[in-house]
C-alpha cells in the first residue's frame, strides 16, 4: 500500500474536537455534558440572515466572484467605517472561513520554511495551518500571571532569524480573551518595521472587548504595507456553519498573491455570503445585548474559577474564553477523565487541556481553555461538576 505523505502525517489533531468520542460515549451513558471545550455559541444566529437564504429567488446557483460579491464587499467597507477603518472594496478578500484566510495570507506572503512569531498560548489551528503551508511557528511565551499579556520586545527580538517573516496575533485572543492595548500594538508596529515583517493580525473578535477597546492592526499609522488582517463572520453572528471570512489588506501585492488562490479554489459560498451581506445591515446596536450577555457570563465563570482552592483565572478583556490553571498533574488526562469516569448529579463539563495551545514542550500541562459559549445557569452547572471533580481527581495537586 502507498504510504501517505510526512506532511499528512505531520498535521496534527484538533485539541479541541479530539476528545469529542469520548463525550459522545459519556452521552451515549445518560451523562449530561457541558460543551465548554468549543466557541460555538448558544446565542441565536440573527433571524434576518437566515430570512435572506431562506427568500433568496435565483435560477441558477452561480460560482460568485473569486474575491466574494462585489455587494458584499462594498458593504463591508461600510463595516469597517464604524471602527474608524477606511478600506476599499478591493482591499477584501472574501474567504471560505477565517481558516481559508489565515492559510491564504500564509500561502501568499511566506515560503516554505519560513517562520512565523506567535505569542503563545495560541488559537491551536494556527500550528496546522503552518503544516499545510509548510511553515514554522516560533512561539514567544506569555504567562498566566500576566494574564497572558504582550511578552517584552526582546522576548522577539531574540526569537527572529533570517527565516522569520511575520508575527501572528491575536486580539481579542483565542485562548486567552486577553485584549492587545495600544502601547502593545506599538510595540508590535516597531518590531515589524525595524525587521522588516508581515504583522498578520486575526481580527475574528473584534465586537466583543470589555475591559478597553480594539485596536486593529490597521490602526497602527505607517504599517499598511506590512499589515494583513483575517476576519470572519463566525462568531460576530454566531455563524459559525456559514464559513463566511476575509482577507483585508492596503498592499495589493499580497491582494493579487491572494487572488490567484481564491481563483484555484474558484468561489466562496454563494448562501453564506448572501446571509453575511444581511449581517452586515442590522443595526449597530445588535450587538450591545450581546455583548453584555457575554460579559456576564465571563464575570460569572471568573468568579466561580477563582473561588475553587488551587485555581487561577485572569480575567479575559475580550473574546468569549478564559484560561484557567488548575491543581492537577496534567491538562489532557483530566479532561479526558471528567468524560470517562466523572459524573456530578449526571453531569459532567467538557473543557481543552491547554498543551493543545503551546508549541513549547511541556507547556500548559496544568491549564485548561473555556468557552463562555453557554447560558448562565449552564455555566454555574458546569463549574459545579469542575469543583466537584477537583475534589476527587486521582491527580490533585
Amino acid at each position: 500500500m502507498p504510504s501517505i505523505s510526512q506532511r499528512g502525517n505531520s498535521m496534527p489533531p484538533s485539541p479541541i474536537r479530539k476528545l469529542v468520542p469520548f463525550a459522545e460515549a459519556a452521552k451515549s451513558r445518560g451523562t449530561k455534558v457541558y460543551h465548554l471545550n468549543i466557541g460555538q455559541p448558544d446565542i441565536e444566529t440573527p433571524k434576518p440572515m437566515l430570512d435572506a437564504v431562506r427568500h433568496s429567488d435565483f435560477k441558477i446557483l452561480e460560482y460568485t466572484h473569486s474575491a466574494g460579491n462585489e455587494s458584499y464587499r462594498r458593504k463591508l467597507t461600510g463595516y469597517y467605517k464604524r471602527f474608524g477603518l477606511d478600506i476599499d472594496h478591493t482591499e477584501i478578500i472574501v474567504t471560505t472561513g477565517g481558516s481559508e484566510a489565515l492559510l491564504f495570507g500564509f500561502m501568499a506572503c511566506l515560503d516554505p520554511g519560513d517562520e512565523i512569531i506567535v505569542p503563545e498560548p495560541f488559537y491551536a489551528n494556527y500550528n496546522g495551518f503552518a503544516v499545510e503551508a509548510n511553515v514554522s511557528i516560533v512561539p514567544v511565551p506569555s504567562e498566566i500571571e500576566t494574564g497572558f499579556a504582550l511578552p517584552p520586545i526582546e522576548d522577539f527580538e531574540k526569537m527572529i532569524t533570517p527565516r522569520t517573516k511575520a508575527i501572528l496575533i491575536c486580539s481579542p485572543n483565542n485562548p486567552t480573551g486577553y485584549l492587545y492595548s495600544r502601547e502593545e500594538m506599538e510595540v508590535l508596529k516597531q518590531i515589524c518595521l525595524k525587521h522588516n515583517l508581515f504583522l498578520f493580525s486575526d481580527e475574528a473578535y473584534r465586537e466583543f472587548c470589555y475591559d478597553g477597546v480594539n485596536i486593529s492592526a490597521l490602526h497602527l499609522d505607517g504599517l499598511s504595507d506590512n499589515v494583513v488582517v483575517f476576519d470572519t463572520i463566525s462568531k460576530r453572528y454566531s455563524a459559525c456553519g456559514a464559513r463566511i471570512g476575509a482577507v483585508v489588506t492596503h498592499n495589493r501585492r499580497i491582494l493579487d498573491a491572494v487572488m490567484k488562490f481564491a481563483q484555484a479554489r474558484l468561489s466562496p459560498p454563494t448562501f453564506a455570503q448572501i446571509a453575511a451581506e444581511a449581517g452586515v445591515d442590522l443595526p449597530e446596536n445588535y450587538f450591545d445585548e450581546i455583548k453584555a450577555e457575554y460579559q456576564s457570563r465571563r464575570d460569572l465563570l471568573v468568579k466561580r474559577l477563582n473561588a475553587m482552592p488551587g485555581v487561577f483565572c485572569p480575567n479575559p478583556g475580550g473574546a468569549f474564553y478564559a484560561m484557567a490553571r488548575l491543581p492537577i498533574d496534567d491538562a489532557d488526562k483530566f479532561c479526558q477523565w471528567l468524560l470517562e469516569s466523572f459524573s456530578h448529579e449526571g453531569q459532567t463539563v467538557m473543557m481543552a487541556p491547554g498543551t493543545g495551545f503551546y508549541s513549547t514542550p511541556g507547556r500548559g500541562k496544568q491549564e485548561v481553555r473555556m468557552a463562555y459559549v453557554l447560558n448562565l445557569e449552564s455555566i454555574d452547572k458546569a463549574m459545579d461538576c469542575l469543583q466537584q471533580a477537583l475534589t476527587v481527581y486521582p491527580g490533585k495537586q
